[in-house]
């Protein structure tokens, strides 16, 4: 916790590199957070603020917009308190209960209002995708998982000779995409991208993306992509399969992927697959494999 000094020596940085915000790597209280900013005279914005507002830049369709604003919502009425001036205001009128009822409380029973329609909606999302995995004589579904940034939507291009979407940034992907893959003659399977992971991803944003990592659960064989080229390839690794372990996918079937092998030197990982999504190195090797396990 920073102590009323240290506080003092940050807002003294601020002034003197003009900076217009403060970035704290651990989640605040919401307490905490009020404390220093009346230290620090800007925003404040912890680790989970941050990751929420990157979800929110890279939200493309009305399925990861309302994940994204569901994750939002929770997170605003779990910091909701009361001793701000600002919450603390007597309400009255149209939309309140009565003239007793506070501002937090106001607040608190319009974000659940909110809340409520938003998981009915992202229901309905979860229904029609069972309903589409449920069809008869279905190929067998692969999933990509990994995480953030380690070339998985490249892969899946790679592999569908597609054109999903691909950025060198974290979270460019938030929809889960479907392709199909043609592995040998009369044999293909379909191959979802899935959201990248990262180290202890707010639970939250698990939540609201309960739906679309349902696709995970629904998997015949999960491919697990770790980047070559990254040296904290093996930090990168454990925190996947602790989100794999919370969402009770350890017995899946997976296969373990090394991309961007063109960008670093042999990997060597005992059952591991090497390739590379921009040369198409090890492509013909993973087709194979999946088609062995799938």
């Amino acid at each position: 916790m920073v102590g009323s000094g240290k506080a003092r020596e940050i807002a003294d940085l601020v002034k003197e590199h003009n900076a217009s915000l403060v970035l704290v790597l651990n989640d605040l209280r919401p307490r905490q957070r009020r404390n220093l900013e009346k230290v620090i005279h800007v925003p404040i914005v912890d680790r989970t603020m941050l990751i929420l507002d990157v979800f929110a830049r890279h939200a493309r369709s009305r399925e990861g917009k309302l994940q994204v604003e569901l994750a939002q919502l929770r997170y605003r009425q779990s910091n909701l308190i009361g001793a701000s001036a600002d919450l603390s205001r007597l309400g009255g009128g149209i939309g309140t209960r009565g003239p007793g009822e506070t501002k937090l409380e106001v607040d608190r029973r319009r974000i659940q209002s909110r809340i409520s329609v938003l998981r009915r909606a992202l229901e309905d999302v979860r229904r029609q995708r069972g309903t589409r995995r449920d069809a008869p004589h279905r190929e067998p579904l692969v999933a990509l998982v990994g995480y953030t940034n380690v070339g998985k939507s490249s892969l899946l291009n790679a592999l569908a000779r597609s054109d999903v979407f691909v950025a060198d940034q974290p979270f460019a992907t938030l929809d889960p995409t479907i392709r199909r893959v043609y592995l040998g003659p009369g044999e293909y399977v379909r191959v979802a991208d899935t959201v990248g992971f990262i180290t202890d991803l707010p639970k939250d944003l698990v939540n609201a993306f309960r739906a679309t990592l349902e696709e995970l659960r629904e998997a015949d064989l999960l491919v697990h992509v770790l980047d070559a080229s990254n040296p904290d390839w093996p930090r990168q690794q454990v925190a996947v399969e602790a989100q794999l372990h919370d969402l009770e996918l350890d017995a899946k079937p997976r296969l373990i992927v090394f991309n961007k092998i063109d960008a670093a030197g042999a990997v060597h990982h005992d059952g591991s697959i090497e390739t590379s999504a921009r040369t198409g190195l090890g492509l013909d090797t993973l087709r194979l494999r999946i088609a062995e396990c799938a």
